[in-house]
């Protein structure tokens, strides 16, 4: 299949990630008006917001630019397909991440503006200990596995529902609360909300989510060595389990 104009997908990617952060921060902000004496049910309006609206977004961007919106999954798609030239090129790679977080950033500004507050102010939210690390490496490895191995089996038409499940779950399964994206992670420095995170808890995270990335396809690898489909199970297996 012959790939879109590279103007394109990078146009894609950035209007993606943009309204991805636009979806965290704005329903953050939104929760934290409409819940502010109740933190778990603020967690969960902005946890099934941005799970709706990954999945949305997937389905616009998907088609054009594979609808990555996360550097750490294009990163995966260039280390994958380095040597048989289905992945990204280095290239390509470089203009991915770049339209990425300048979308991510973009976002926080338009959430921002949304809701009447400065375009742009540093997040007060710290992050930094060692158990939201781990969360992130955690969230990030899950993200990295369920992408690549629904694109392995031949199962990529669910991805759009099966990503915004992952990352609505993991809101609440990890201790960090699934950002899972080095761009969103810079995006969301930007605004002093629900959402934010402060600068300085910024690189932490990022290396966090690098780990994640590396133990989610050293895991990918393992399960799914070729991209083959995998067969479904037949009856008998069915009833024995």
């Amino acid at each position: 299949m012959i790939r879109p104009e590279l103007w394109r997908r990078l146009l894609a990617e950035f209007t993606g990630t943009l309204l991805l952060v636009t979806a965290v921060i704005g329903s953050g902000i939104m929760a934290a008006t409409l819940s502010p004496g109740d933190a778990g049910l603020r967690l969960l309006e902005n946890s099934v917001a941005t799970a709706f609206a990954l999945a949305a977004l997937i389905l616009i961007a998907g088609p054009v630019s594979g609808a990555h919106l996360n550097p750490v999954v294009s990163a995966a798609d260039w280390y994958l397909g380095r040597r048989t030239g289905t992945g990204l090129p280095v290239g390509d790679l470089a203009g991915y991440v770049a339209a990425q977080t300048t979308g991510a950033i973009g976002g926080a500004i338009l959430a921002n503006l949304m809701f009447g507050l400065p375009a742009a102010t540093a997040s007060g939210k710290d992050r930094a200990a060692g158990h939201l690390w781990l969360g992130e490496v955690v969230a990030t490895a899950g993200l990295v596995l369920l992408v690549f191995a629904l694109a392995r089996s031949g199962r990529s038409p669910v991805a759009p529902a099966a990503v915004g499940a992952y990352i609505g779950g993991a809101y609440w399964f990890t201790s960090s609360t699934s950002f899972a994206n080095p761009a969103v992670t810079v995006g969301r420095a930007f605004t002093d909300t629900f959402a934010g995170i402060a600068p300085a808890s910024v690189p932490a995270f990022v290396a966090a989510q690098l780990a994640g990335l590396v133990g989610g396809v050293a895991l990918l690898l393992a399960l799914y060595p070729t991209a083959t489909a995998v067969p479904s199970p037949s009856p008998s297996r069915v009833e024995a389990s």
